[in-house]
């Protein structure tokens, strides 16, 4: 079985409506643009994988997308779910509305609590990227396993030794084919990668 796409954390799911549209809307459209490109999607056994979330008011909270999403190509309101507390040493989360919270919630606040200035991640599947920046860009231990208080705590570390990346991406070294990216908003998190598959593609990458 594919270790992909299950909660591993303590998820204390409170069940509420979902986030008003207009909290959503850029989430939605950008999740949409990653998946039209294969960087979120479902393999196929069908498990999914990818995710994205946007920093919410007051910390640590933040909205993203809800377990099992993967392979829905357009998401509705109640495909997300806000995220209202988190304890990475107890390996706990705490979200609200109607869907649990991603398997990859955890390392999405380790982002949040690394840098203030950090206020969009995405959680990309791309074999070429992930060969390309594997131990060249910030890469978490390939012993760390996705999900895990581990990883979350590998990338608060990663995030704060590099805080002027080049290139504002995490590969993640143990989750094959796992790369993350972060920037000041969905837009430029979603650039980033978009920009680096199409350099990629055309051969510019150096």
């Amino acid at each position: 079985m594919r270790d992909e796409g299950y909660i591993k954390f303590t998820c204390d799911w409170i069940e509420a409506p979902a986030p008003s549209w207009h909290r959503i809307r850029a989430l939605s459209e950008w999740r949409e643009l990653m998946h039209s490109a294969g960087l979120i999607g479902a393999y196929p056994d069908g498990i999914g994988f990818g995710n994205i979330s946007v920093r919410d008011a007051p910390d640590p909270c933040f909205l993203i997308t809800g377990s099992a999403t993967g392979g829905h190509r357009t998401l509705r309101p109640d495909h997300f779910t806000r995220v209202v507390d988190v304890d990475l040493d107890g390996n706990f989360v705490r979200c609200r509305g109607p869907i649990r919270a991603s398997s990859e919630s955890l390392t999405h606040a380790a982002f949040y609590s690394a840098s203030r200035a950090i206020q969009a991640v995405i959680h990309v599947h791309n074999a070429a990227l992930w060969h390309r920046y594997r131990g060249v860009l910030p890469t978490t231990s390939e012993e760390v396993a996705y999900g895990t208080p581990a990883m979350a705590k590998e990338v608060l570390g990663l995030i704060r030794a590099n805080p002027q990346a080049r290139k504002q991406l995490v590969v993640m070294g143990g989750h094959e084919d796992g790369v993350m990216a972060y920037g000041a908003s969905l837009g430029q998190a979603g650039a980033t990668l978009l920009n680096c598959c199409e350099r990629m593609f055309r051969g510019m990458e150096s």
